[in-house]
């Protein structure tokens, strides 16, 4: 017990009193303001224990699902532009990776991954033609990147894989250009001071919100003592799990805190620090995990449009060169893109706004603007218009006098 004395007493009902139970420095130290540090220290952080930290589980399924749902569509270079396919691999990407795989679960998984351990690999069957197949994610902590002969291959049990047979996204590339860098592990000490604070809270109260505290009194022997040490936290265990809320004591005991407030601890003030920590390093504003302390309604629609510009087109820009890069190889004509014009509508009244200073100034067709809204095509739509008479531009006359009106 804390500030038990050296000198023991002998068993007995004798009438001297042991000295009033005293807190040490030592047990008095975990419950200052160097508590975290402590309480850091003692805990593991991994991708897993990472996980349980509310903030970060909402950033990492914020940003993996926000990619997964967004239309991944192929296109192929003409003279005249863009053209979208719709066979071979489209299908593949868009709907189906393989036969036990959608193309949503497979993107969540690989950003999942990325957001997490720092990378994913996706391995690119093709057939004796060559003609891709199916796409398979690997289990990432199973892969092993080198270099043979110059060339970067990467070996999954016993099946060795050259650079052009994998889809590799990492979060961040070490120097060398084989390892990398995830965020949980290259950030640990700010997740282990969130994963500490959510087990400290959890803690708190499970055991009824009671904080650890110290029996003093008069004691007529150190057995007494520890009799009545274990008595009363069995007294206040019983108490919190009847609900109860007074607490009888003996005569001469006195029970006195010995810290564990979550208020003085800081433990609110930290767990919104650590949200604000961990929209730091994932790049996202602080209300898509859900923390409005500064989210308005005027700027929440701003704070989207930060998150597509800034955060989202980095992820899809390399999850795009890479596919490209793998699937079709330098140079190619065809091409993977994410549509990300969904996340960019805003409101409706915007949205109308936009499309008719589209149309009336000849930028977009009126079918254009209806097929974007998810409308049919109607009759006379396809031609563009010009501000004015708003009619068809081919039936705008040259001006007598000639080609400059003159």
């Amino acid at each position: 017990m804390f500030g038990l004395g050296k000198k023991k007493q002998p068993e007995g009902r004798a009438t001297s009193n042991i000295t009033a139970v005293q807190s040490s420095p030592d047990a008095i130290r975990i419950f200052r303001p160097d508590f975290w540090d402590a309480a850091i220290k003692s805990v593991a952080v991994t991708p897993e224990t990472a996980l349980g930290v509310p903030a970060l589980w909402a950033a990492v399924n914020f940003i993996s699902g926000t990619i997964a749902g967004l239309p991944l569509q192929v296109y192929r270079k003409t003279s005249a532009g863009r053209q979208r396919v719709s066979g071979g691999l489209a299908p593949i990407l868009h709907d189906a990776v393989n036969e036990e795989m959608t193309s949503f679960n497979w993107r969540k998984y690989t950003f999942e991954r990325v957001l997490t351990t720092g990378r994913a690999f996706t391995f690119i069957e093709r057939n004796a033609q060559g003609r891709i197949m199916n796409l398979w994610p690997l289990e990432p902590d199973k892969v092993e990147v080198k270099r043979q002969d110059g060339r970067l291959i990467y070996v999954y049990g016993k099946n060795t894989y050259e650079a052009r047979e994998i889809i590799d996204l990492a979060f961040m590339m070490k120097p060398d250009g084989i390892g990398h860098k995830g965020p949980i592990m290259s950030n640990k000490e700010v997740i282990g001071r969130a994963i500490a604070a959510t087990q400290y809270g959890s803690k708190y109260l499970t055991n009824g919100g009671v904080p650890p505290f110290a029996v003093t009194g008069n004691f007529q022997s150190g057995d007494a003592l520890r009799r009545a040490g274990d008595d009363l936290a069995n007294a206040v265990k019983k108490a919190a799990e009847e609900n109860r809320l007074a607490l009888t004591l003996p005569m001469g005991l006195d029970i006195k805190p010995i810290g564990g407030d979550p208020e003085k601890n800081q433990l609110v003030e930290t767990q919104r620090f650590d949200v604000e920590q961990i929209a730091r390093i994932y790049s996202i504003p602080p209300t898509f995990l859900q923390d409005l302390t500064h989210g308005t309604f005027s700027n929440t629609e701003q704070q989207d449009l930060h998150f597509v510009k800034h955060t989202l087109k980095r992820w899809i820009e390399q999850a795009e060169q890479e596919m490209n890069l793998k699937l079709f190889g330098r140079g190619a004509r065809q091409y993977v893109e994410f549509n990300v014009d969904g996340l960019l509508r805003g409101d409706f009244k915007t949205r109308m706004e936009g499309h008719a200073t589209a149309i009336q100034n000849g930028i977009e067709t009126p079918n254009e603007a209806r097929e974007i809204e998810n409308r049919p095509a109607l009759e006379g739509g396809d031609s563009l218009m010009i501000q004015g008479a708003t009619v068809p531009i081919t039936q705008q006359q040259q001006p007598n006098g000639g080609d400059d009106g003159l």
